[in-house]
């Protein structure tokens, strides 16, 4: 679960009631594309023929440029964790991420969905490695666009415990 029980209307559209704008909303998506396609590499390893998830990516992407309606980015979406469910580990996660940052345009809380998946695969990946979880968050927090990174942070903070802890110092 990663979505909370009480919904920030910062994180709601403005025309669903809250105040999130299109132009952030956008933000979003293309910010949860990139965690996604910074762990696909651990999906392809597994699954070098299944573009699924490769797909979902693209798709977010699309919907944010406004060249692909909501309900297709979800679909694919949809697809891509499909591609996830027979899998374990880092190749699972991958596909997850990809397939949350496809459902942005739907519920932009997805895309702490994305970062989360993301950083659960490159701790899967590397699970020798104590730092492995600080440095795929950092790298995400790196790459976090300006206007809508303090909106990210507070998220991250707020629903840390939903998306197992992996956003916490």
């Amino acid at each position: 679960m990663i979505l909370p029980e009480v919904r920030d209307p910062r994180l709601v559209t403005i025309r669903r009631g809250g105040t999130l704008t299109d132009t952030d909303h956008r933000l979003l998506a293309l910010w949860a594309a990139s965690c996604a396609e910074q762990v696909l590499h651990l999906f392809g390893a597994e699954q070098p023929t299944d573009a699924r998830p490769r797909e979902a990516i693209a798709a977010a992407r699309a919907w944010a440029r406004g060249e692909l309606k909501m309900m297709d980015a979800r679909a694919q979406g949809g697809h891509a964790m499909g591609a996830a469910r027979p899998l374990s580990g880092a190749p699972r996660f991958a596909a997850y991420a990809a397939g949350q940052a496809a459902c942005v345009g739907h519920v932009p809380e997805h895309d702490l969905g994305a970062a989360a998946y993301a950083i659960k695969a490159a701790q899967a990946a590397d699970p020798g490695n104590p730092d492995a979880t600080r440095l795929e968050r950092d790298w995400q927090r790196g790459h976090l666009p300006e206007e809508v990174r303090a909106l990210v942070l507070e998220d991250q903070a707020r629903r840390n415990a939903i998306c197992w802890s992996v956003f916490g110092d």
